[in-house]
């Protein structure tokens, strides 16, 4: 959702911004050291809530955002 142009522009402050100006501001919004999560990421925290390893775990947020609430 953070990966377009518009987003890259906003941060930034110029017109054809890159995805690669955009990384190291992205990075610096998250407590841990990357740039974004992966939707690969999200993915991973639903299929453990969906596990049996998981069959307690009621009611909670769980946030995958790399540490930004924190932040």
């Amino acid at each position: 959702m953070i990966q377009n142009v518009s987003t890259y522009e906003l941060f930034v402050g110029h017109t054809g911004a890159t995805k690669e100006e955009f990384e190291p501001i992205s990075q610096s919004l998250n407590a841990l050291p990357v740039p974004w999560v992966e939707s690969q990421d999200v993915s991973n925290a639903v299929l453990f809530l969906a596990s049996d390893e998981a069959r307690y775990i009621t009611g909670v947020a769980l946030p995958v955002d790399a540490g930004t609430l924190i932040k």
